[in-house]
């Protein structure tokens, strides 16, 4: 998967070590479905490199989360990584349930992960996406924006949870402006996101 920001990713990917703890051989593959367009990442955090995209509404195996985390081992079209459990949904009893809100009653098994390699820091008290996601009508921005983000590259920010449209900024994460247009810019967990000001949501996302 390309990135407009190949520098901002010297580090190397984490394949780690999963570890089914407590989970019985006969456990059955749990499906659970893409609330929204979400990343799959190499490991569990915001700081580990994409190596999928879940579509809104696709089916992903779901092998576990870590423990107290929210943060999820799945399968996404052949493709193992980890998504945050807020924007995957599963079947409880006949109705669709978050996964993070539900974790015990649905009876998901825990994993645990050990990195083998090195990746970006986190901050120590990272500042969150905040949600929950709302409907954004979805924009076409013009090559000359991509030109102008190439060609003024920002520092990255970190933040708690994922790079999802509809997610909403904190606000003091600083934001850059496009010449003649109406959104602007910041690189968010490793992907750049133009943002509507009045809102701070995010409105479309570079993959």
């Amino acid at each position: 998967m390309k990135t407009l920001y190949p520098h901002a990713f010297r580090m190397v990917a984490a394949v780690g070590l999963i570890l089914a703890a407590g989970a019985s051989t006969g456990y059955a593959a749990m499906s659970a479905t893409a609330v929204t367009d979400l990343n799959v990442r190499a490991g569990p955090g915001p700081q580990y490199p994409v190596v999928a995209l879940a579509t809104r509404g696709s089916t992903t195996v779901l092998e576990g989360c870590i423990e107290g985390s929210l943060w999820c081992r799945v399968n996404a079209g052949g493709v193992s990584g980890w998504a945050y459990a807020k924007y995957l949904s599963a079947d409880a009893g006949g109705s669709t349930v978050v996964i993070s809100e539900r974790r015990a009653e649905l009876g998901i098994p825990v994993v645990t992960y050990e990195a083998t390699g090195s990746v970006a820091a986190m901050p120590a008290e990272p500042l969150e996406l905040i949600g929950p996601v709302d409907e954004v009508q979805p924009i076409a921005p013009p090559p000359t924006v991509q030109t102008y983000i190439t060609s003024n590259p920002v520092e990255p920010v970190y933040l708690e949870g994922e790079v999802v449209l509809g997610a909403t900024l904190p606000n003091t994460v600083a934001v850059r402006q496009i010449p003649d247009y109406e959104y602007e810019y910041v690189v968010v967990n490793g992907q750049p996101v133009l943002v509507e000001p009045a809102t701070r949501r995010i409105v479309y996302i570079y993959r």
